[in-house]
This record gives C-alpha cells, sequence and structure tokens, in this order.
C-alpha cells in the first residue's frame, strides 16, 4: 500500500517494465561507485599533489633572486611577471572539469594570495600570484596537480553503459516476443479470430502457449458440437413440421387456424434455435462499412411493417469496421424484433468513433429489472414478470444471439433502462 502513488510513473508496456528493471538498477549502481570513486581517488590524489605543488611554489617564493631561475627549471615551472593589465582577476576551468574545483580550492587555501588560476585544457595550468613586485604567473603541466579529469570516467561509463544497455534490449527483445505474440493469439481468440500460433521462448512461455492452445481446441470443440446439435435438432424438427403442415391443409377452416399458429410458432422458435447455433460459427471477418449497414437493417424491418425508426447516426458513413456481416446483422434484427414484440416502437441509433462502434436498440415496453440483467442474456431465459411470453412466440433467445455476436467481436452487449422511450435500451458495443 505504502508505494501505490508510483504507480502513476511505472510503464505499462511490459517492454518498458523489463527495461526499467534491467537498466535502473545498473544505472543505480553506475553512479553510486562513480561517486565513490571521484570523491576517493580524484579529489583524493588532485588534493595531495596540488599540495605538493604549491610547496613548491612558496619555495620559489622565498629563493633569493640569483637562484630562482634555475631552482625553477629544475622543478619545470616557468615564471614570467606581469603587469596588471595583464593579469586576469577571474578563474577560468571547462564546466565539466571537476577535479578543477579541488585544485583552485587546494590553492587558495595554502597560497592566500592568488590572483587567478587559469585551466584552459588538459595540458597547461596558469596559477596568477599577488607578489610584492606586482602579479607573477606560474606555468606548469597539468599532470603535477591532477590525475586524468573525471569526465573522462563518465564518458566511457555512459559509451560502454549504452552499448551494453543496447545489447541486452535485443536480447530481452527477442525474450519478449514469444509472450507478445501469445497476447496477440489470445486477443484475437477473445475477438472470434483464430490465428496461427507456436509456442516458442523459454520453458515457461512455452508451457503458457502449449495451455493457451489446449484451452483454444476444447473451447472450439465445443463450440462445433454446441452448433452441430442445435443445427441438428432443428433440421430434423423441419420434417415432421412440414408433415403437420400438410395434414392441417385437410382440416376445416375453422379448425385448422389455431393449430397453424401453433406450428408456426413452433417455426419460429427452430429459426431461433438454428440463429442461436449460427451466431458462434466461423465466418470470416470483413471490412464493413458498419453504418450503412444499420440503415439497411433498420430500412429491410420497416419494410416487413415493423415499428422502428433509425433515430441518430453519429460517424463517418464511409468508415469500415472489421466485421462478421451476418452475425452482426442477424443480432440487430433479433433486439428489433424483441423490441416490437414487447413494446410498441422501437428506435435504433449508431455511433462510430475511433475507439468504438455502438448500436443502440431502444423500445417503449415494460422493460427489465436491473437485477435481472444477467439472467436476460443467457440463452432460454424467459423473465415473464418483465417480459411476457403471451406476447409473442420467442423462446428467449434473441439477447443471448446479440450477447454472443458481442462477444465474438471482443466487445459486448450492455442493458440499460431506455431515458427516452422508458422501456429495454440494449446497446451492442464492439471496440476498433
Amino acid at each position: 500500500m505504502m508505494f501505490t502513488w508510483m504507480k502513476r510513473y511505472v510503464p505499462r508496456g511490459l517492454y518498458s517494465r523489463a527495461a526499467l528493471i534491467m537498466i535502473l538498477p545498473v544505472v543505480t549502481l553506475q553512479l553510486v561507485v562513480s561517486v565513490v570513486f571521484i570523491q576517493r581517488h580524484f579529489a583524493g590524489v588532485t588534493e595531495q599533489m596540488t599540495r605538493t605543488t604549491a610547496r613548491e611554489i612558496v619555495l620559489l617564493q622565498h629563493q633569493p633572486a640569483a637562484a630562482l631561475p634555475t631552482l625553477a627549471e629544475q622543478l619545470e615551472i616557468t615564471i614570467t611577471p606581469l603587469s596588471e593589465a595583464e593579469a586576469p582577476e577571474v578563474h577560468q576551468r571547462r564546466w565539466y572539469d571537476l577535479t578543477g574545483i579541488v585544485v583552485t580550492s587546494n590553492f587558495e587555501q595554502m597560497l592566500g594570495n592568488v590572483r587567478a588560476l587559469l585551466l584552459p585544457n588538459d595540458d597547461d595550468v596558469d596559477l596568477i600570484l599577488n607578489g610584492p613586485d606586482g602579479p607573477v604567473r606560474y606555468s606548469f603541466d597539468r599532470r603535477r596537480v591532477s590525475a586524468t579529469n573525471a569526465h573522462q570516467l563518465f564518458v566511457n561509463m555512459l559509451f560502454f553503459g549504452g552499448l551494453m544497455t543496447l545489447i541486452a534490449f535485443i536480447y530481452m527483445r527477442n525474450q519478449l516476443r514469444p509472450i507478445t505474440r501469445l497476447a496477440k493469439a489470445a486477443d484475437a481468440f477473445g475477438r472470434g479470430r483464430s490465428i496461427p500460433y507456436r509456442p516458442a521462448g523459454a520453458q515457461e512461455v512455452r508451457a503458457a502457449g502449449h495451455a493457451f492452445l489446449d484451452m483454444r481446441a476444447r473451447i472450439e470443440r465445443h463450440i462445433q458440437q454446441r452448433t452441430m446439435m442445435l443445427s441438428g435438432v432443428s433440421h430434423d424438427l423441419r420434417t415432421p413440421l412440414t408433415r403437420l403442415k400438410l395434414g392441417l391443409a385437410f382440416l376445416e377452416e375453422e379448425d385448422r387456424a389455431p393449430l397453424e399458429r401453433d406450428v408456426e410458432d413452433m417455426q419460429k422458435m427452430l429459426d431461433g434455435f438454428l440463429s442461436f447455433s449460427q451466431g458462434a460459427n466461423d465466418a470470416p471477418f470483413e471490412e464493413v462499412a458498419a453504418i450503412p449497414m444499420v440503415q439497411q437493417i433498420v430500412e429491410d424491418a420497416q419494410r416487413a411493417n415493423i415499428a422502428v425508426d433509425l433515430r441518430e447516426v453519429d460517424g463517418d458513413a464511409a468508415t469500415l469496421v472489421s466485421l462478421q456481416p451476418m452475425a452482426v446483422r442477424r443480432a440487430v434484427t433479433n433486439l428489433i424484433e424483441n423490441a416490437t414484440r414487447y413494446g410498441e416502437n422501437a428506435e435504433v441509433s449508431v455511433r462510430l468513433s475511433d475507439k468504438m462502434l455502438r448500436i443502440r436498440v431502444e423500445d417503449d415496453g415494460p422493460g427489465i429489472d436491473p437485477d435481472h440483467y444477467s439472467e436476460a442474456v443467457k440463452p432460454f431465459s424467459r423473465l415473464d414478470a418483465a417480459r411476457n411470453q403471451d406476447q409473442g412466440g420467442g423462446v428467449g433467445l434473441g439477447l443471448a444471439i446479440a450477447n454472443d455476436t458481442a462477444r465474438a467481436h471482443g466487445g459486448v452487449l450492455r442493458l440499460s433502462r431506455s431515458a427516452k422511450m422508458g422501456g429495454l435500451c440494449a446497446d451492442i458495443v464492439i471496440g476498433r
């Protein structure tokens, strides 16, 4: 709980998180080691060498004029008197010259009369001191006061650290690629598609891949068995229904009418079974203009004397969406028929954005209690208290078909109460 605030700063992608786990400890360790090394080695060695050079300069300052040139030559220090105009008064060093800070501090502390210290490069040092007769410049080699500059350590650390990170990232990408392929295969299967997948990678990833393939095979086998069973039952029942229709044709009109209605209801039930079994079929996905398709569904329903209107269209009609056209058409048609079966009027609206497709069907019927929404989408479910079965010959498959279709497209069927019409509001929401 104490680290929950860090979640907003943690990357969401697998590659980014793995890179963070790999790079952060290495970079932290390099920084700590570099700082400690600079403090212990560069700072300590530079301070010792600077103090030695400062003692030599103090020695030169107390020598007689006659012996000064010889001693300065032996110490490899060049002494040059300067005028006030020639002598600078400001220290000079490069911004990344870390040891220059230690050199300047030690000279000021030990000599006291430092006017300026010039550190223009890695080879030369010009120390300007205020002497009795005016400014004096002491020039000597940079190697006498400091080791190789610390910035070279940072350059080497960044170069080789970046090189090793690149090599590690390439290796890590090869290790994470099988996980990404497994995620794509699982996501595609959740959207009703079955793409080729072969387990690869580390042992644990292979085990997860084989488990996914076994699960996919069992689900596909279950769907196929359900489809074959419902299709077989529905097909076999058509033959006795046909014989019943022929037998009823020989009866008197007054005796035939109610029996024909019963046969017609049975025919509708069989059509519902077939629609439900075909809702989970393996039809290919196609790039379809979703808005014109919904408009055509509404027009077809209106030609069949169904009281439905297209209320709202939001989106570009030319935009294509990957769908199973027949399955979506069947699902929307079932929602419209349900709406007009339990209500007098129905309205359809469609919204298409960059992220999702939403097809909404509303009615002015009694609606469904919110506590029964989950029960309503189950196959063969009849909520008699809300939707009187005497008002239609359905078998409780309309919402189930729409729910299966939405799930096959990686979407969801949402039920709610219509704010405008007061009845049921059914939304098929499909992500893009």
